[in-house]
């Protein structure tokens, strides 16, 4: 499938999808907090996406090949979780990392972004995993712009997060976005700079590395869906939905809530 070039009334919508995406993190990180349970968190995003948004929840029964249905409306993937954590009743305590996932759809376009939440009192140890993630995941976004090339952003990526000592998860990648949740490009957050598909106006992409604490190796829980560390060390993970400008980057995931609002490039 060829790379979905977006324009007008299409980057438009995206920017809406990306935005409402943002807001249900804003919205659900009041109630990150020691002893509510994944599954709660799961029940208020969908909750709020349905009734308040007028969004779709698009992990919910989503289905790709080789896989069963998703069976929730958000991933939130705690300490080891790699990603695709699927909520539950386990409940957060203090100390835990959590990352939670959103993907909306609005009006046919879908917005993805992620952030990392800590519960109570975290040790420095996870909180610097968090932090360098993030960093990384910027490092990724400060590379885009026309003429620039995919590889660009994953060696941005793999520099930040192993000169932390940490490791580069291989198996997943960013991706393509728009009205498909998953389309071209596939996005790595490692590689080699100057190589890869060049990167022009109108594509829309997400850019998500997970970070482990130890080694890369991951491996899938008997639930079909949630990836966790072979060694059982702590993973990280941000996300955020960006658009290939005339003159670099927009980042379309951003809300009044966002961690990292003021630094976010936006459009003229």
């Amino acid at each position: 499938m060829p790379i979905q070039f977006k324009s007008g009334p299409e980057i438009d919508a995206m920017r809406t999808a990306g935005r409402l995406a943002s807001e249900v993190l804003d919205f659900i990180a009041p109630h990150v907090k020691p002893g509510i349970s994944t599954g709660e968190l799961d029940r208020l995003c969908h909750d709020y996406m349905v009734d308040v948004q007028g969004t779709i929840p698009a992990p919910l029964n989503y289905c790709p090949p080789g896989y069963k249905p998703y069976p929730k409306s958000i991933c939130t993937s705690i300490n080891h979780q790699v990603c695709h954590g699927v909520p539950g009743d386990r409940v957060l305590k203090s100390g835990d990392i959590l990352n939670v996932d959103i993907t909306v759809i609005k009006d046919g376009f879908h917005g993805d972004t992620s952030r990392m939440f800590l519960v109570g009192e975290s040790s420095i140890a996870a909180k610097r995993l968090c932090d360098i993630t993030r960093e990384a995941m910027w490092a990724g976004i400060a590379q885009v712009a026309p003429g620039k090339r995919l590889g660009d952003i994953g060696a941005a990526i793999q520099k930040m997060a192993e000169s932390a000592g940490y490791s580069v998860v291989r198996e997943f990648c960013g991706h393509g976005i728009g009205r498909g949740f998953h389309e071209e490009p596939q996005v790595l957050h490692y590689g080699k700079a100057g190589t890869g598909v060049e990167l022009k106006p109108g594509m829309t992409f997400t850019i998500e590395p997970m970070i482990n604490a130890g080694r890369p190796e991951i491996r899938e829980l008997a639930d079909g869906w949630t990836i966790v560390t072979k060694d059982h060390s702590l993973s990280a993970q941000w996300e955020h939905t960006v658009l290939v400008t005339d003159t670099g980057v927009e980042v379309l995931t951003i809300s009044e809530g966002s961690p990292d609002r003021d630094r976010s490039p936006r459009p003229a």
